[in-house]
């Protein structure tokens, strides 16, 4: 039998040593019960079962006690927090367009890349219906045990999406005994509060164990203009309305319009949100070599956004000789004097802000359930070899609405009816005129899965180094998917954008195999190939080469190299034309928002993207250093016919600058009349992006004390996008692609206290639509956990201890900045208790 290696003992000990305190990047992410017992481990990123923790994928983890001591609420904000992160993943600074839905964007490459696993099987996509990813906000915090990242393209091993990596969710089993958890925190602005309280129930038989768990959870919001550094908004939609971009002034004269609204008034940095969660797992043997796994969760979500009233915006016909006037808009000769006047279509625009009716509340009731059971046993065959046989079951449906929405119709009918009241510049006081302009929009949709799975996995036979491992399998996946707006959207009657329903689903069937061969005492190749048949597009074959070498006792040297695809997703492949209102910059100046409308279109002709990625690095334990580890690894992913929006506002740019292709690639028509933007997905994208990963952890005793370092850096070499470099860049449409990400923690503690530091740092960055320089931010974290007896612990913390302001991005998303990106609450205070019989 092959004893571990003094670097394997070294990792796994760096590796327990540090999750306590943040996360580390590690040759696996797997845990070994006892020091002296050798048994089968679990490795995200492979299905072998293995004795020893190497293999050739960088995984990074963190553990329940990492999240509780560095305050997370949510699955989203912990994993932001890591250096692997970029771009602008959505998530509780998402107060435009996300519809409260938490996702992860590894590397910056979207969301739709990243593969979700919530214990080592696929979760539900989830959000409003038809999504293209996992949401977050459904896993929470209180069930995880621990969080591994597999920063590989792993394809081979899982399937589609996992292009630039995985995130696999462990939950907490073979729990004995009850546990109450209570958190709580807020501002030192006395807003913005969350908290949460959760109950954790095990017990074991004879022959198994049973865990229960529930929690519920609430957030509270953050509005925009309560923080200092928020710049007022200038929004040409003004309550008092607008008429061909003239309104009146205090003598009754139409003029040209020179005021602007402030809508971060009532827009959120923080979005409130309530969660009620119920989950359990359980293991039960039922013979000697037979045993009953399951797992099931429920999560309710109530959440809700807030924005300021609805611009208004329509195009009014102008009456003409012989015409009735109930049906079109008069314009008198003061009206005319002013410089309005009818277009080449006879109209006029109208523009106003609806804040008579009040802002527009987005709300969201959104259900998701997953169910997972599975069989497993041992054959004797060989050494032995382990089948298991599994199901999975996931459904997500929600219910959203927008309050307070405008009927595009019914206002100008109201105009027609009797367009005084609309054009002096005062408050609508009729409440019967306002409701018959107002509306509730509602809408429904939804998301399910279902995942049947056989696997098998031992030894095939034995080499002078060691046996060769193999694991084989095959999986049948159904998912679908649904998204009905409001009618009224539908038929293009709201003053919100136009669009389309939803409806489409898939299929695929898969056959994997992996074998790992020590082909010397310090030399093991790792081998997958995987084939996937898809009902809509046709087969994909993906394959990944993995090498590690133990070069000394000290020092471990690892490489991957793989393909990997992504499958296109219902929204891209069914979905309905959509209009959405993106922050571009119009070079002709025609427009007078920053927001402009853009037709979206969905494919169902739409292909697999197709990836390359490669890693290579080392693992450093030395031996001279009981309790040090480091690894640096470097990366790079490329992926081709990726499924993307063409980069709209390098599109209008293009176009101003005499490039015809541009112009009729996006609609732009004469003049750039941008009526008919549109943006259209396409097999047409790529990316090709790379870096470097540095970590070192570092446990030891001094002064009485038990010490714990760690830091994470992520140096990023190149990303380049659809012709567009966005290396060192931040944009309020693509978030921020930083050359330097960094995270610090140093922890000191003794038996029943301890206290940690931990900060994280954004380099400087380059600011995408103003060619000027970002400023960097450092943001400093400190936490306390203490036991008070067997039976209580109590932690508390402050994030932002210095209270650091986000930066200032010129077509920043919200408030002059990118929220996903920077902390826009400000320093937070928080704190803990747990309660352990």
């Amino acid at each position: 039998m092959n004893r571990p290696s003094k670097l394997a003992s070294a990792i796994k000990f760096g590796l327990i040593a540090s999750v306590s305190t943040s996360a580390i990047t590690v040759s696996t992410a797997a845990y070994a019960e006892e020091e002296a017992k050798v048994e089968r481990i679990a490795v995200t990123g492979s299905r072998i079962q293995r004795q020893d923790m190497e293999t050739a994928s960088p995984v990074t983890v963190i553990d329940a006690a990492t999240i509780k001591a560095e305050g997370f609420t949510s699955v989203d904000q912990l994993l932001q927090a890591q250096t692997s992160m970029a771009g602008a993943a959505v998530g509780s600074s998402t107060n435009n367009g996300a519809d409260g839905v938490a996702q992860v964007d590894l590397r910056g490459m979207g969301s739709q890349r990243t593969l979700v696993l919530l214990n080592g099987r696929r979760m539900v996509n989830s959000g409003s219906g038809a999504d293209s990813a996992v949401d977050l906000n459904s896993i929470p915090i209180a069930m995880i045990a621990r969080v591994e990242i597999l920063k590989d393209g792993a394809s081979a091993v899982y399937g589609s999406d996992a292009i630039a990596g995985v995130v696999n969710i462990i939950t907490k089993k073979d729990f004995e005994g009850f546990q109450i958890d209570v958190t709580g925190g807020m501002t030192d602005k006395s807003d913005g509060e969350n908290g949460e309280i959760s109950a954790l129930y095990g017990f074991n038989t004879d022959t198994g164990n049973y865990t229960f768990g529930a929690a519920y959870s609430e957030r509270r919001s953050v509005i925009q203009s309560d923080r200092d550094f928020t710049d007022p908004g200038a929004s040409s939609f003004i309550p008092n309305g607008s008429l061909g971009g003239q309104v009146k002034d205090e003598n009754g004269n139409w003029v040209d319009r020179e005021e602007s609204y402030d809508y971060t008034q009532d827009s959120y940095y923080q979005t409130p949100s309530k969660r009620y969660s119920l989950f359990a797992n359980m293991t039960q043997e039922l013979g000697d070599d037979l045993v009953l796994t399951g797992d099931i969760l429920y999560t309710k979500r109530k959440s809700n956004q807030q924005m300021a009233a609805q611009p208004a915006n329509i195009m009014l016909d102008v009456c003409e000789a012989g015409d009735n006037p109930a049906t079109c808009l008069e314009l008198d000769q003061d009206m005319i004097d002013g410089g309005i006047v009818a277009d080449e279509n006879g109209q006029v625009n109208y523009r106003k802000r609806m804040n008579d009716v009040g802002p527009r509340i987005y709300t969201q009731d959104t259900d998701t359930m997953r169910i997972s059971a599975a069989l497993a046993g041992t054959a004797d065959i060989n050494t032995g070899m382990d089948w298991d046989i599994a199901y999975t079951y996931g459904k997500n449906k929600a219910e959203t609405a927008v309050e307070n929405s405008i009927n595009g119709t019914s206002l100008a009918n109201a105009i027609y009816a009797d367009q005084d009241p609309w054009l002096t510049g005062q408050p609508i006081t009729d409440q019967d005129v306002l409701n018959s302009v107002a509306y509730t929009e509602d809408a429904d949709g939804g998301n399910e899965q279902h995942v049947f799975s056989a696997g098998l996995t031992g030894e095939l036979f034995d080499l002078d180094a060691g046996a060769v491992a193999f694991a084989m399998g095959a999986e049948y996946r159904y998912e679908s998917g649904y998204y009905n707006p409001d009618p009224v959207v539908v038929a293009g009657e709201s003053t919100s954008a136009q669009q389309d329903p939803t409806d489409g689903n898939y299929s695929v069937i898969s056959v994997f195999q992996e074998v790992s061969v020590p082909f010397t005492d310090k030399l093991t190749g790792e081998f997958a190939l995987r084939f996937d048949d898809y009902s809509t597009f046709g087969n994909a074959s993906t394959w990944k080469i993995g090498l590690t070498y133990e070069a000394t006792d000290d020092l471990m040297i690892r490489t991957v190299a793989a393909t990997g695809f992504r499958a296109p997703s219902i929204s891209e492949l069914y979905a309905g034309n959509s209009g959405s209102y993106d922050y571009l910059e119009d070079p002709w100046g025609n427009e007078q928002d920053a927001q402009i409308l853009v037709n979206r279109t969905s494919d169902e002709n739409l292909q697999p993207e197709e990836s390359e990625s490669y890693t290579a690095g080392l693992v450093y334990s030395p031996s001279y250093l009981a309790g040090m580890s480091l690894t640096v690894d470097y990366w790079r992913f490329k992926v081709k016919n990726a499924i993307a929006r063409m980069d709209t506002q390098n599109g209008l740019q293009n176009c101003y600058d005499g490039d015809q292709a541009a112009c009729e690639a996006f609609n732009i028509g004469p003049n750039g009349d941008l009526t008919n933007l549109t943006s259209t997905l396409t097999n047409v994208g790529y990316q090709d992006t790379s870096g470097i990963d540095f970590n070192l952890a570092y446990s030891f005793e001094a002064l009485n004390l038990d010490w714990t370092i760690a830091n994470d850096t992520t140096y990023l070499l190149n990303f380049e996008q659809d012709g567009v470099d966005y290396t060192n860049t931040i944009d309020g449409n693509f978030g921020a692609y930083a050359e330097m990400r960094n995270n610090f923690s140093i922890k000191a503690g003794q038996d029943d206290w301890s206290v940690m530091y931990f900060n994280r740092y954004i380099g400087e960055m380059d600011d995408l639509g103003a060619g000027t320089k970002v400023d960097s931010v450092l943001y400093h974290n400190i936490s306390a956990s203490y036991f008070i007896n067997d039976t209580w612990m109590v932690t508390g913390g402050v994030k932002n201890l210095t209270d650091e302001l986000p930066s200032t991005v010129s077509n920043g998303s919200d408030g002059g900045t990118v929220p996903e990106v920077y902390d826009t609450v400000g320093r937070q205070y928080y704190a803990g208790v747990t309660v352990k019989f």
